[in-house]
């Protein structure tokens, strides 16, 4: 690929050859909101436009990542190039800018210079200006044509006025008066600065195109597949539906699947953030973009290409940089205005000073140039999507996705917050938290007759108790004989002779078996929210575990944190309301929805938003979704569920509720940067603009040179950019 890359230059980079059932089509890298159906140039600036690969409805990360990241929608390695790119018209610019300084009026007379002159001071600047405003400086005048075109009123008309009135004023003056002031340096000192805050706008756009790659590169180029009953090697994007993948360890996973044969553990960390591998047997989902550590494994794609959580993940986080805040929009819609203010200024100070104060052509022009070349808010362009941009790429660097600009900028408003009990607040599994034994018995017999009869169940459950049995050694396990399962109430066997119960207190007292003697137990257990399983043999009860769903660890500090924010905080399960109160309590919420069904819970959503409140809804799972979509930010926490990827404008991959807190941080400190960025785009324009025009010249004096005017609309661009950048100082703060 060649190199050279310039903005105007890239027909190179236009022919993309779109793939068999993919449609292509165009985007400015500085404009994202430009689309087009075929190459050419943004109506904008008059950068080259880009290709984005979209296949309607599908988004096939394999195809992207290894035969043609030119057609990526955020396409890194164009990226790169643009940025290089501007930022090399940004040096030779300002390169050139330095004599043109120092041997203009401004040099001259502020730094008293006598600098050599081996032709006149003027046609040497005409000579070093020219190729800053006509080359460095040419995708604003390009961008102005086919703005204009358009009939439309943007930032490139409006900063290709203030440098063409600059430089063509200053050409006049050089043919005419030979040896009076010019204003050359203005029209270079424009285009540099201006150059300069879109050289930062892209390196920090370019942030999020990087760490995209690095997600793109998740995909092994090549896979490993049975077919024909032969293993042989293929793309990773010629895996189909129901292919069956063969893993060895250190493999990347190419798609997501489901495990058929063999063990292993896999690090999903890239994926999810979590930093433990999984332990992965028969029938446990694999996520495209993680690693194979130990075993060999096969297993079956179940999601191929844009299906993938991986492909899924990438498609949000270029949506959300390429969306718009409402602040944005605002913006964007000021810009239009401001074109007509800035234009309308320097005709109405040419005038005023021409007819109204009868001054000369040549003073009244340079009042009317100054007043155009000060209106120019080129920040005003950068205000909202640098801090778009940053603020979504530290969000993907910590795992949290967040959807569009909407989204971030609107998470600061929340003023109630709906939890999920189960898979958000707690961590979705029951885990044996007490055993306690009776009638002689000890606590390992306890565990072991239990596991003994719930050994081949595949209940959440009897899981649990065979994990808590292990973990105690309380084995081997019994042989069992005349085994049954009794619907609704628990198993029943013999074992060693004896007859064995197992389950519900019902099912002991049908069998004649008296639990009154450890009643005070068993009602302590059941008022903290526990599950009971009882176990009975030969007609005694010899004791009782008690399992629970898990808090998880970082689940109180959550609430905690939360509160601190000033954020109504609730609860709501479907479990009983014993067991909410018992989570409730001791995660510090009073305000607690029990017993609700999935299809209800966007009804309780639905009646904090008639109260008034800015509602979030924080859930894991298929039956969250109702409420996600009600919410008026839908936060789905833990990857791999696609539908809370689907409904969910927050996706929280590390499944890690602590996450909430920081995704509310991180938008609070965007919203602070854009406001203040916002404010720098605008004051200098209110207060310089009167004095750029000469409206307090005769009475205080006061008057800018289109030189110190363009400075000043410069450092306000480098500030919107420097300032937006900062806003990764955020970063230690969202989970502290």
């Amino acid at each position: 690929m060649d190199e050279k890359c310039c903005h105007t230059e890239h027909k190179h980079m236009q022919k993309a050859e779109p793939k068999k059932g993919v449609k292509v089509i165009y985007t400015c890298p500085m404009h994202p909101e430009v689309i087009r159906d075929e190459p050419g140039l943004c109506p904008g600036c008059g950068m080259a436009l880009i290709p984005k690969e979209e296949k309607p409805g599908e988004y096939d990360i394999s195809e992207l990542s290894h035969k043609d990241h030119e057609a990526a929608m955020t396409n890194p390695q164009m990226a790169k190039k643009m940025e290089a790119d501007m930022r090399r018209r940004f040096w030779i610019s300002f390169l050139l800018s330095i004599p043109i300084f120092l041997y203009s009026p401004v040099g001259i007379n502020f730094f008293k210079l006598n600098l050599p002159t081996p032709i006149p001071i003027n046609w040497l600047l005409l000579i070093l200006t020219t190729p800053i405003v006509f080359w460095t400086g040419s995708i604003f005048i390009t961008g102005t044509y086919f703005s204009l075109k358009a009939r439309k009123l943007n930032m490139s008309v409006l900063i290709a006025t203030g440098v063409l009135a600059a430089y063509l004023f200053s050409v006049l003056l050089t043919i005419m008066r030979p040896g009076s002031e010019t204003f050359y340096e203005a029209a270079a000192l424009l285009v540099t600065f201006v150059l300069f805050g879109h050289w930062m706008e892209m390196k920090s756009r370019r942030g999020t195109s990087d760490a995209l790659r690095a997600l793109f590169d998740l995909v092994p180029p090549q896979a490993k597949v049975i077919r024909d009953s032969k293993e042989i090697a293929i793309p990773s994007a010629e895996i189909i539906h129901n292919d069956i993948v063969v893993l060895r360890p250190g493999d990347k996973v190419p798609v997501d699947g489901i495990i058929t044969e063999g063990e292993s553990s896999i690090d999903e960390s890239l994926v999810t953030g979590e930093s433990i591998p999984v332990a992965k047997k028969v029938g446990d989902k694999v996520v495209g973009g993680s690693v194979n550590q130990t075993g060999t494994v096969k297993f079956k794609a179940t999601q191929v290409g844009s299906e993938t959580v991986l492909a899924q993940i990438i498609k949000m986080v270029e949506t959300a940089q390429n969306s718009k805040a409402p602040g944005q929009r605002i913006a964007d819609k000021a810009a239009g205005w401001l074109v007509i203010v800035a234009i309308g200024s320097g005709l109405a100070a040419f005038l005023g000073w021409y007819f109204g104060a009868g001054a000369g052509l040549f003073i009244a022009l340079t009042f009317a140039v100054s007043a155009v070349v000060i209106a120019c808010p080129d920040a005003l362009g950068l205000a909202t999507p640098t801090a778009v941009a940053v603020g979504t790429g530290i969000g993907a660097k910590h795992n949290i996705l967040i959807k569009d600009a909407a989204t971030l900028e609107n998470t600061s408003r929340l003023n109630a917050i709906v939890l999920d009990k189960t898979g958000t607040l707690t961590e979705g599994k029951p885990k044996v938290v007490d055993v306690a034994a009776f009638n002689g018995f000890t606590e390992h017999e306890v565990l072991r007759y239990e596991a003994s009869l719930e050994a081949g169940s595949n209940h959440p459950l009897a899981k649990a108790i065979i994990e808590e049995t292990e973990r105690q050694n309380a084995l081997p396990l019994e042989p069992i004989e005349q085994f049954q399962s009794i619907a609704g109430q628990g198993l029943k066997a013999v074992i060693k002779g004896e007859i064995v119960l197992a389950g519900k207190e019902r099912l002991l007292e049908d069998n004649g078996v008296n639990v009154e003697g450890a009643r005070e137990t068993l009602d302590k257990l059941v008022s903290e929210g526990k599950t009971l399983s009882l176990l009975a043999v030969s007609g005694k009860l010899a004791g009782v575990i008690a399992a629970a769903d898990t808090i998880k660890p970082t689940a109180k500090k959550t609430v905690e944190g939360l509160k601190k924010l000033g954020i109504e905080t609730y609860m709501i399960t479907g479990d009983h309301e014993g067991v909410a109160k018992a989570v409730g309590k001791e995660l510090g919420i009073d305000r607690i929805f029990a017993g609700v069904l999935p299809g209800d819970k966007a009804k309780y959503v639905k009646k904090l938003q008639d109260e008034g409140k800015f509602v979030a809804m924080v859930g894991d799972g298929i039956n969250d979704a109702p409420a996600l979509a009600q919410a008026d930010i839908g936060i789905a926490i833990g990857a791999g569920t696609d539908v809370a990827i689907e409904t969910g404008n927050i996706v929280l991959m590390k499944s890690d509720p602590y996450d909430i807190v920081a995704a509310i941080r991180l938008s609070k400190a965007t919203v602070v940067k854009m406001k203040q960025n916002l404010f720098w785009a605008a004051i200098y324009n209110v207060l310089a603009i009167p004095i750029a025009a000469g409206v307090f010249y005769n009475s205080l004096g006061w008057s800018l040179r289109p030189e110190i005017s363009a400075l000043l609309m410069s450092a306000s661009s480098i500030i919107v950019a420097t300032n937006a950048v900062l806003l990764k100082r955020v970063e230690p703060k969202l989970r502290a």
